[in-house]
């Protein structure tokens, strides 16, 4: 049976290369995201994610996260989900704790928590009906789920939360065959990441060029985990660009 997997904001960066290595795979991706331009950019770049299980069908579904009605709509529309990719997620401009305004708040925290949970939820349900029953979810996280950058409240608070969320789904899907695991990215070379070029604020109030990594290292990660045994799971991994500032953080 063809594996059949979910990327959320698949539309670039890391969400596009988890997505490409998944259909190389053989599985059934769809690809969603809010603009429906850049889905089609990657279901058309499927054609050359060409692995050892051929190419597999990249579909896309315009899908805001953060709209509760519609992620219901969207994943009802499912016969079936072995893998779900939480993967969308925002950040916020640059700004100490006072300066935060209350938009940007609540746009990374519905964004990357509340949509990450409103898909979780629904595929959720969808894996304990379908036959057979069961699946895997993987939540993006970084490494500010365990320390934070400045002038990053938001996105660090909603990264932590991220951190709760998997623990959570990983507990209530044991008795039904859900694992949920959790990858934790450090400066993958993506467009949210291009900044780490010219150098970025430092504890210490430096600036700091810092080195990055290529995003498709993260993508296999996401393959080898979804191939793995369904009594298999992987709670927690880290992948970080080597020599940036992680354990010396703050």
């Amino acid at each position: 049976m063809q594996q059949v997997a979910v990327v959320t904001g698949g539309g670039s960066g890391l969400g596009r290369e988890m997505a490409l290595a998944l259909a190389a795979e053989g599985f059934q991706v769809t690809v969603t995201g809010r603009t429906e331009a850049k889905l089609q950019e990657t279901a058309s770049a499927a054609g050359t994610a060409v692995g050892p299980a051929g190419v597999g069908e990249v579909r896309t579904a315009v899908l805001d996260v953060c709209d509760g009605a519609a992620v219901t709509a969207f994943f009802g529309g499912l016969e079936r989900i072995d893998l779900l990719v939480n993967n969308a997620g925002t950040g916020a401009p640059a700004a100490a704790v006072q300066d935060v305004t209350e938009e940007d708040w609540r746009r990374v925290v519905d964004t990357n928590l509340t949509g990450s949970f409103l898909c979780a939820q629904a595929a959720f349900a969808l894996m304990l009906r379908q036959e057979p029953s069961g699946g895997r979810i993987i939540n993006n996280g970084s490494i500010s789920a365990h320390v934070p950058r400045p002038q990053a409240i938001a996105y660090t608070a909603s990264k932590h939360a991220i951190s709760g969320l998997t623990k959570a789904l990983e507990l209530e899907g044991r008795p039904h065959g859900i694992t949920c695991g959790q990858i934790d990215i450090g400066n993958a070379a993506t467009s949210m990441t291009a900044r780490m070029g010219a150098g970025v604020l430092q504890p210490n109030g430096s600036i700091e060029v810092e080195p990055t990594f290529d995003p498709k290292v993260v993508a296999d990660f996401v393959v080898k985990i979804a191939q793995l045994p369904t009594d298999v799971a992987v709670p927690t991994l880290m992948v970080m660009a080597a020599g940036m500032p992680y354990a010396g953080r703050g």
